[in-house]
């Protein structure tokens, strides 16, 4: 039976060079992948996956009032589908989310997620939240912190340099805006040992 699966991390943990990754190691066994990204993210380019360490490869993006299981059906008509990869999945509404399940359900096509957990003030993305209670797997990718621990959350930068507490929940950045930290250090807004 195909599963829901969640990897999840904070920032700059490995998420998108692990599902290429994966897509890779699925495409060597001459098996399908269909990858998703969400279209709001543009840093790579509209409907590109890509790692900080320079991987990338094209991907169908999705918007918030697309239905997925119309995407992935359309696709399945093209060319048939062995998995289905989903980049910057806190980006999914809960519905989409339930799409996805559908899909894994009734299809019979796992589906992986990879995305953040919470966003810079410590709370669930809907997409994450809705991931979190449903999906069959979780799977933490762990990254971290200045100090070597565990970072699971992530602060965002303003201009200078210095962590901001409030803001949209969506604000599209890479390393020069968010900084991944342990809880201890979120808590203090300190983003190095020298502060």
């Amino acid at each position: 039976m195909a599963k829901l699966y969640f990897c999840y991390a904070a920032m700059n943990a490995g998420k998108s060079t692990l599902l290429l990754q994966a897509a890779h190691n699925y495409e060597e066994r001459g098996m399908r992948p269909f990858l998703l990204t969400a279209a709001i993210d543009q840093r790579a380019g509209a409907g590109c996956i890509a790692s900080r360490i320079g991987l990338q490869r094209p991907a169908s993006p999705f918007n918030s009032d697309d239905d997925l299981q119309i995407i992935v059906e359309q696709a399945v008509k093209e060319r048939a589908i062995d998995c289905i990869f989903v980049d910057e999945a806190q980006f999914l509404t809960p519905t989409q989310v339930w799409q996805l399940a559908h899909i894994a359900d009734h299809a019979g096509i796992p589906v992986l997620c990879y995305g953040l957990r919470t966003d810079f003030q410590g709370k669930l993305f809907p997409g994450s939240e809705t991931l979190l209670a449903i999906a069959d797997q979780l799977r933490e990718i762990r990254t971290i912190c200045w100090c070597g621990g565990k970072a699971t959350m992530v602060l965002r930068l303003d201009e200078n340099g210095d962590p901001i507490e409030e803001g949209a929940q969506v604000h599209i950045g890479g390393n020069d805006q968010y900084v991944s930290v342990c809880r201890k250090h979120w808590k203090d807004r300190q983003i190095t040992a020298t502060e």
